[in-house]
């Protein structure tokens, strides 16, 4: 019996299902990655032997080199996929477990952001922490798809 992992972008349009034994989960410090995530660092999950299916709506394509082509939704902007001839990469943070794929080697390392490997010496802090100079973050409703398959999406809102 194969694993099945699911996930998707932040506001539910786009879904993905993946059926299959995912084992080179990686980070990616090109600069090419740290534009497209838009962070110090892209955390990818490569899909090779695995099936990968588009389970809701349709994922948007940027062709970000003469070989690659990146997956995002169009609604909300999420970074979805890394799509090149070896191969489908998922972004880790979207699957809805990512703690069930831990990377196991970086990638382009070249363009490594030097505090990057010192970001577990910063102190931290829970979001209630920070009400008294946000106190919003106390009343904040969520509007981000669940971390599971829906029947449908999006649910009614109701806005204050």
């Amino acid at each position: 019996m194969s694993a099945t992992y699911t996930g998707g972008c932040h506001c539910g349009a786009v879904r993905f299902r993946i059926r299959g034994e995912l084992k080179d989960a990686s980070i990616c410090h090109c600069r090419m990655c740290q534009k497209a995530f838009g962070a110090y660092y892209a955390p990818l999950v490569a899909t090779r032997g695995a099936e990968l299916t588009w389970t809701r709506g349709e994922r948007k394509t940027f062709q970000s080199s003469n070989y690659v082509k990146r997956g995002f939704c169009a609604n909300c902007g999420t970074p979805l996929s890394y799509e090149a001839p070896d191969g489908i990469a998922m972004a880790a943070g979207a699957f809805d477990d990512p703690p069930k794929l831990p990377p196991v080697v970086q990638y382009g390392v070249e363009s490594k952001i030097g505090f990057v490997d010192r970001l577990h010496r910063l102190p931290g802090h829970r979001t209630e922490e920070d009400a008294e100079q946000a106190p919003f973050v106390l009343k904040i409703v969520s509007y981000q798809h669940p971390d599971h398959d829906t029947h449908s999406w999006p649910r009614e809102k109701n806005h204050d």
